[in-house]
């Protein structure tokens, strides 16, 4: 159980958290979401005992700055924004799995998994990666771990389709097991991964609902689009899909992740004047 009771926290006199209260436990999965400046990175920092606060915040009834590495051990955090590290990659993994006592051979099965090719990469700078690199390496050492706590920054925004449901997949094994903390901008970005949503406004919980838990995260949906004409813009959009077309661009069919449902519609309303038809099923 994570817990925030009555947290503060303030920035040279301005105030980023305003009494916070929240109580998070085993087996749900929480958005948090809210507009730039809203306080969720702050509240993550607070929950990763880095930063000093009014109030209290406890994981397993454990202070995480007082016991940091204890709490840290339980964490699989995976950033917006991948870490300037110079090191290797290997040495990177070996790193991750002593913090918490695992076998790095795990963090290399999964991302291994994910598609990367670990030969290649293993001796490579890990700010030497390409993005994509990065975020697979960085969700690799956070599910290849024995982490029960994951605690993820828009984690599929630079995964190809899938790598996505790779990802979708491991989430769905934890799902009863662990707690997972989502953060995004937009809640069609990750609303089909949670079953509550938490959002932020100013530094306080705004909203704190349970949605229902009816999508299965491991679903694939088969889908044929239609087109009035053929267009280039579109054709590229569908590429990086993974949809193919066999008629000169007009129709296109492809699968898309479960979770990924309301993302995809999302870009395809980009070109709305040019679709005659959608079947998804």
């Amino acid at each position: 159980m994570i817990t925030f009771k009555n947290v503060s926290k303030t920035f040279k006199r301005h105030t980023v958290l305003d009494s916070v209260n929240l109580t998070i436990d085993t087996g749900e999965r929480v958005a948090l979401v809210g507009s730039n400046g809203a306080g969720k990175t702050t509240l993550i920092r607070c929950l990763l005992g880095e930063y000093l606060h009014d109030g209290e915040v406890t994981v397993g009834g454990l202070d995480p700055k007082a016991n940091r590495k204890a709490v840290l051990a339980r964490v699989g955090f995976v950033p917006q924004i991948p870490p300037p590290l110079k090191m290797p990659v290997g040495e990177l993994v070996n790193f991750a799995a002593s913090v918490c006592d695992s076998d790095p051979d795990r963090i290399v099965a999964m991302v291994r998994q994910l598609g990367l090719d670990w030969d290649q990469v293993r001796r490579l700078p890990f700010v030497k990666l390409s993005g994509g690199m990065k975020q697979k390496m960085l969700i690799g050492i956070a599910l290849g771990r024995d982490a029960d706590i994951l605690i993820m920054d828009e984690p599929a925004a630079n995964l190809d389709p899938e790598a996505r449901h790779i990802f979708f997949h491991q989430l769905h094994d934890r799902k009863d097991n662990a707690i997972m903390l989502i953060t995004s901008h937009r809640l069609d970005e990750v609303a089909a991964l949670v079953n509550r949503v938490v959002e932020m406004d100013q530094g306080k919980v705004a909203l704190d609902d349970r949605v229902a838990d009816d999508v299965e995260m491991t679903a694939r949906l088969d889908c044929v689009i239609r087109l009035t004409r053929a267009e280039a813009a579109f054709a590229r959009a569908m590429g990086e899909w993974n949809f193919v077309s066999g008629d000169g661009g007009v129709s296109w069919t492809g699968a898309v992740n479960g979770p990924d449902r309301l993302r995809f519609l999302g870009v395809l309303a980009r070109y709305a004047g040019l679709i005659a038809g959608i079947e998804m099923k």
